[in-house]
């Protein structure tokens, strides 16, 4: 019995290891799979410490409670916070074309559709309840498009951009809507083997109590990657090309910003995710670090995986990041607030 616990010890750890391989290597079945279960290996972790303690076979039972601790850290935590917790409540104002928004904060939210499935008259209802000034979505449909247009989108996010509608698309194209007139717009920033990725920009003024001077050039992108079971090379391909946007934002420009929300259908546990938050991307959930989000799937109360993401580069700070269930999706939506630094 000991001989079979400490094989199973050593299949418990080569499967928690599997989180350090390099990005490229984990593009094959089933390894992105059993990567994104590893925060849940804490269960059979301390199922087989209990086992191997009956049986006094102490050297497995170490094992087992090492890897369950290993589990909940997960293994490459970035837990620690880099910005403040506070809540910032300042108002969105427009200058008199609607192109400049003074502001220092913007609320911003992101939900896959699940083939345009989810409920729009409860989308438009949490934009208007969380004031949301910025809006990505994923897996749209034009007939999703209507029902949000007929539930008063765009009296509160008027301005729009989409990707193109394409055959190939992973289901559904992705899409952005804003409060502001965007000073630049596209409907895919670059290319990545799945749906376009569109993108906008918009000019935010500090507010004049800040102190701050000189305007900050926002771009906003709405991704959504292959899942593995669509191609695992593709899949690593697509979150790894995602750290091109933040080249072709920022530039030469020392004010420009990107964020990018999606379902990214990976988590920190990927060596493909890490690469691209390497690209000069920070996630907002675990910058925050106030407390774990969870995104997929919502039809269960447990367990739960973390797929969608906010990510920005240097310029901002987040708080409030938070998941609520959108009826008619698999996917929590995901929400945070954005303050200018």
């Amino acid at each position: 019995m000991t001989i079979a616990l400490m094989v199973l010890a050593v299949l418990l750890w080569c499967w928690l290891l599997l989180s350090c391989l390099p990005a490229r290597a984990e593009a094959h079945m089933p390894m992105p799979y059993l990567i994104a279960l590893i925060p849940l290996l804490w269960v059979p972790s301390l199922v087989l410490a209990v086992a191997a303690a009956c049986c006094q076979a102490w050297i497995p039972m170490y094992a087992f409670v090492l890897a369950a601790v290993a589990s909940v850290a997960r293994l490459w935590p970035y837990w620690k916070p880099t910005s403040t917790r506070e809540t910032f409540c300042e108002t969105s104002l427009g200058d008199g074309d609607g192109r400049n928004a003074a502001v220092r904060t913007l609320r911003v939210m992101t939900v896959n559709c699940r083939h345009g499935r989810a409920d729009a008259d409860a989308i438009v209802r949490e934009v208007r309840r969380r004031h949301i000034d910025v809006l990505a979505t994923q897996e749209t449909t034009a007939e999703l498009i209507s029902r949000l247009h007929e539930a008063g989108l765009g009296s509160v996010l008027p301005y729009h951009q989409s990707g193109d509608d394409k055959p190939t698309d992973n289901g559904g194209f992705n899409m952005l809507f804003s409060r502001f007139a965007p000073v630049s717009s596209t409907a895919s920033a670059i290319e990545i083997p799945a749906a376009d990725v569109p993108s906008m920009t918009l000019n935010l003024l500090p507010s004049p109590d800040t102190g701050t001077d000189g305007v900050h050039h926002v771009t906003f992108a709405s991704a959504h990657p292959k899942s593995p079971m669509r191609g695992c090379p593709e899949w690593s391909k697509g979150i790894r090309s995602l750290g091109a946007v933040a080249k072709l934002a920022t530039g030469n420009d020392p004010q420009g910003i990107v964020v990018v929300m999606g379902d990214l259908n990976s988590s920190i546990e990927h060596p493909s995710f890490r690469t691209l938050l390497a690209s000069g991307f920070s996630d907002a959930s675990r910058t925050q670090a106030t407390h774990r989000v969870i995104t997929f799937p919502s039809w269960l109360k447990w367990p739960h995986i973390e797929l969608d993401h906010i990510l920005f580069t240097p310029g901002l700070r987040p708080s409030n990041v938070e998941s609520f269930i959108i009826p008619g999706t698999d996917h929590y939506a995901l929400t945070a607030t954005l303050t200018l630094d």
